[in-house]
C-alpha cells in the first residue's frame, strides 16, 4: 500500500548504476539494502577541495589541490619499490606516489608536458613535498569535474568515500519532490527548508556548521522523522483506547481487607497510581499502561492492590517476570499477603517440573488459582487459564512486545500493565511507549535513609577490603559486583570468579558466588543462604541487577564501575534501599578513566533520583541503549538523536494530537501527505490502521 510516488527510493540498492551485488552487500551492512537507506546515511565531515595556495606555502598533513604540469616517470626498479611521477606548480615540485600500478595506466593518466588538476592529502618526505595517490585528477581544462568541496562519509571496508559520493547523488536524484506535510507557521518558526531541499543541504554541506545535528536542515529531517513516530503511535494508541474490554468492577472486600493486613501506609503516589490503574480497569475498554517506579518504590503492592479487581470479579490475574529471582521475589511478597486475605496465588517457572508444575497448570486451568506469577514459562502452550482478565509484565524492556501479547492473548479482552523499575527519561516514555498511557510512582516509602555512595580507584581495594571485613564482623551483609564471570584477553578486568576466590581467603565460607551462567537451582540456593545470613558477602555479575530483596544487606561494592551504564549503576545501588537502615555505596573504577565515565560516575556520587540520572544516561549515550540493555523492540531513529532533538519530539508530540483531532481519517490534503511521511520513515501499521478504519 506504499504510495507509488515513493517506489524509486524503496528500490532495491542493486538498480543504481556502477553497483554490482559485492558492493551491494558492502553498502548494505554500512547503511541498509534500499536507495532510501542511502539518504539516511548522514555525512560525518566535508573536504574543502577548492585551489586555494601555491605548494610553497601549503602544509603538511593537508588536502592540497592546485594545477600542476607532469615532469618525468620513475618507474620502481623492484616490485617492492613505489611509481613516482614529478609534478610542479609555479613555485615548487610534487612528487606523487603510486604502491599499486596496472601496465601503462599512469603514463596514459599522466603524459609528460600535460597539466592536470590534482587533490589529496601532502606529506613531507626529506625536505620535499610527495602526495600519495591523490584522491582525483582531472585535466586542466575540466576543472568543473573537480569537486569543489566533498562530502565525507561514514564508511566500512571495501566503499570508498568517492563511490559513497556517487551512490547517494543517485539517490537524491530519484527522490521526487514530496507534497509538503509540515505546517507552515512551524517552518517559518523554525526556519525549516522543504523537505526535498532539506535532504540537498544535508548532503551537500558548504560549511562544517551545515554538518551539525542542529542545522535548520537537519532539524528539519529529524522533525520529519519524529513527527511520523508521534503520529503512529497516536494512531496505535487510539485504537487501542476503543478496543473492546471487560470491566472489572466489583465490591472491594478483598482490597479493604488488603489495607487492613498492610504493615505500612501507601504513598500519595502508590494511590494516585492506583487511582489511574483501577481507573481504566473499570472502563469498558483494554487496557495497556506503563507504569514506572524508582527501586524501592512500591511497585509490587501496587500491582497487587489492582490485581484484586480481577479477583473480585472472579477472574484470574497473571504477573511475568524476566527472570526466577525476580518471580521468587514477587511470589514471596505477594503470596504471604494473600494468604491472610484468603486468595490462592502460585509461582510457576522454567526450574519446576514433575508433579508441582503438573498440579499448578491444572489448578490454573480450573480457576483453583486466583493470580500466577512466573518467568517465560507462563506463555508457554501448555499454560491455560480459565479466566484470565489482567497480566502484568515486569521489567518490560526485557521482553519482546511478541512475548507480552502472547500472555495477554491467554485471556479474553485482557487487560495489560507493564511496569519496569528502570526509570525511562521522557522522551523515551514519548517515542518507545508512546502507544501506552503513562502512570509513574515519584516517591519512596516513609523512612527510606538515602545512600552515602562513595567513588574511588581500585588501587585502594585493600582499603575496602579491609573496611569491609569490620562490618560484616558487626553483622552487615554486602553485595560485591563485578562486570565479567571469566577472565578476558582482550579486557583485563577481575572476574566474578577471581574475585570471589580471592575473598574466600579473607571471609572464608561467609562469602558466596551467583552468576548468570550457573543453573538455576544453584543460583536460588545461593540466593537463599545469602537471605537466611549463612552467606554474608555475596560476589556477583549484573545477575542481581533487578529484583534481589534482602533488606539487611546494606554495603554495595562495585567493581570497575566505570563499564557499568548510569542505569545500571543505579540499579545494583538499588539492592541496598530495601530495608530502613542507613547504607553505602562503593563505586571503584580503573584507568584510565574517560571523561564520559568520570561523569557518570558523579552523577551517581550525587543524585538517588533514577529519573534524573535517565535523563543524564540519555545525554552521556547520546540516545544509546539508554536502559542498560539492548532493547528488543527500541526502535533507532535514523535521523533523529533524542540527547539533541528533546524540543522537537516535544512539539512533534502536540502536533501529531492536533492533527489526528482535526482529521481523524488523515483524508485532508495534508492528511495524505502525512500518510506519505509515515511510509517514507516506514511507519506502515500504523497508517494500514486508519486505512483499515
Amino acid at each position: 500500500m506504499r504510495p507509488t510516488i515513493l517506489y524509486p527510493l524503496f528500490a532495491p540498492l542493486n538498480t543504481l548504476k556502477g553497483i554490482g551485488v559485492k558492493y551491494a552487500g558492502l553498502v548494505e551492512n554500512l547503511c541498509g539494502c534500499r536507495v532510501v537507506d542511502l539518504l539516511w546515511h548522514l555525512p560525518s565531515g566535508l573536504v574543502d577541495r577548492r585551489c586555494a595556495v601555491s605548494l610553497r606555502s601549503a602544509q603538511e598533513g593537508h588536502i592540497w589541490t592546485g594545477k600542476v604540469r607532469v615532469l618525468e616517470h620513475n618507474a620502481p626498479q623492484t616490485r617492492k619499490q613505489p611509481y613516482r611521477i614529478v609534478v610542479e606548480d609555479e613555485s615548487a615540485q610534487l612528487t606523487l606516489i603510486f604502491f599499486k600500478t596496472y601496465g601503462d595506466t599512469l603514463t596514459r593518466l599522466f603524459p609528460v608536458g600535460t597539466q592536470k588538476i590534482i587533490s589529496g592529502k601532502l606529506e613531507r618526505f626529506n625536505s620535499s613535498w610527495q602526495m600519495p595517490h591523490p584522491d582525483y585528477v582531472v585535466d586542466a581544462d575540466k576543472p568543473q569535474q573537480m569537486p569543489q568541496i566533498e562530502t565525507i562519509y561514514p564508511l566500512t571496508a571495501g566503499i570508498s568515500n568517492k563511490m559513497l559520493n556517487k551512490l547517494t547523488a543517485q539517490a537524491l536524484a530519484l527522490t521526487p519532490p514530496l507534497p509538503e506535510w509540515l505546517d507552515e507557521t512551524i517552518k517559518k518558526q523554525h526556519n525549516f527548508p522543504s523537505f526535498n531541499q532539506a535532504l540537498l543541504e544535508t548532503h551537500h554541506p558548504r560549511c562544517p556548521d551545515d554538518l551539525s545535528p542542529n542545522s535548520p536542515a537537519r532539524r528539519r529531517l529529524a522533525y520529519d522523522e519524529l513527527l511520523a513516530n508521534q503520529l503512529s503511535l497516536t494512531i496505535v494508541r487510539e485504537r487501542l483506547k476503543h478496543q473492546k474490554g471487560r470491566a472489572l468492577q466489583s465490591n472491594g472486600l478483598l482490597r479493604q481487607k488488603l489495607e487492613e493486613i498492610l504493615p505500612f501506609t501507601l504513598t500519595a503516589a502508590q494511590k494516585r497510581v492506583i487511582a489511574e490503574i483501577e481507573n481504566d480497569l473499570h472502563s469498558d475498554y483494554r487496557m495497556l499502561r506503563l507504569l514506572q517506579g524508582d527501586v524501592g518504590s512500591g511497585k509490587t503492592i501496587v500491582t497487587l492492590r489492582t490485581m484484586l479487581n480481577a479477583v473480585e470479579c472472579g477472574y484470574q490475574a497473571a504477573i511475568m517476570a524476566p527472570t526466577e529471582i525476580l518471580a521468587q521475589q514477587h511470589y514471596e511478597t505477594i503470596a504471604g499477603l494473600c494468604d491472610k486475605i484468603g486468595v490462592k496465588t502460585a509461582l510457576l517457572t522454567g526450574s519446576i517440573k514433575g508433579k508441582n508444575r503438573q498440579k499448578i497448570l491444572t489448578d490454573l486451568q480450573n480457576g483453583a488459582i486466583d493470580i500466577i506469577i512466573g518467568t517465560h514459562a507462563l506463555f508457554t502452550k501448555e499454560v491455560t487459564f480459565k479466566d484470565l482478565a489482567y497480566c502484568i509484565v515486569d521489567e518490560q524492556h526485557r521482553f519482546g512486545v511478541r512475548q507480552r501479547l502472547s500472555l495477554s492473548e491467554k485471556g479474553r479482552l485482557c487487560d495489560v500493565l507493564v511496569m519496569t523499575a528502570t526509570p525511562i527519561p521522557r522522551t523515551l516514555v514519548l517515542t518507545q511507549f508512546g502507544d501506552m498511557d503513562y502512570s509513574k510512582i515519584d516517591e519512596l516509602p516513609a523512612g527510606r535513609k538515602p545512600v552515602t555512595t562513595t567513588v574511588m580507584p581500585l588501587s585502594k581495594i585493600h582499603d575496602v577490603v579491609a573496611a569491609l571485613k569490620r562490618k560484616i564482623d558487626s553483622g552487615t551483609q554486602a553485595y560485591w559486583v563485578c562486570p565479567l564471570v571469566e577472565e578476558s584477553e582482550k579486557i583485563d578486568l577481575s572476574a566474578a570468579k577471581e574475585r570471589f576466590e580471592s575473598l574466600q581467603h579473607e571471609f572464608g565460607n561467609l562469602v558466596g558466588l551467583v552468576h548468570g551462567k550457573m543453573k538455576e537451582s544453584e543460583k536460588n540456593a545461593v540466593m537463599e543462604d545469602f537471605k537466611n545470613g549463612k552467606i554474608r558477602l555475596l560476589v556477583s555479575t549484573t545477575v542481581i541487577e533487578v529484583g534481589v530483596n534482602v533488606p539487611s544487606a546494606t554495603i554495595m561494592i562495585i567493581e570497575h564501575a566505570e563499564r557499568f551504564g548510569l542505569a545500571q549503576l543505579h540499579q545494583l545501588r538499588g539492592r541496598i534501599k530495601r530495608g530502613c537502615e542507613a547504607s553505602g555505596c562503593v563505586l571503584m573504577y580503573g584507568y584510565p578513566l574517560s571523561d564520559v565515565s568520570r561523569s557518570r560516575l558523579n552523577i551517581m556520587k550525587q543524585s538517588e533520583d533514577g529519573f534524573l540520572i535517565a535523563e543524564e544516561d540519555l545525554k552521556l549515550r547520546g540516545g544509546g541503549e539508554v536502559l542498560g540493555t539492548r532493547q528488543s523492540g527500541f526502535s533507532n531513529f535514523r535521523v533523529a538523536d533524542l540527547s539533541l532533538h528533546g524540543d522537537l519530539l516535544f512539539l512533534a508530540a502536540k502536533e501529531a494530537a492536533l492533527i489526528l483531532a482535526q482529521d481523524k481519517n488523515l483524508s485532508s490534503p495534508r492528511g495524505q501527505a502525512l500518510r506519505t511521511l509515515m511510509y517514507l520513515f516506514e511507519r506502515d501499521e500504523a497508517v494500514k490502521t486508519y486505512l483499515a478504519g
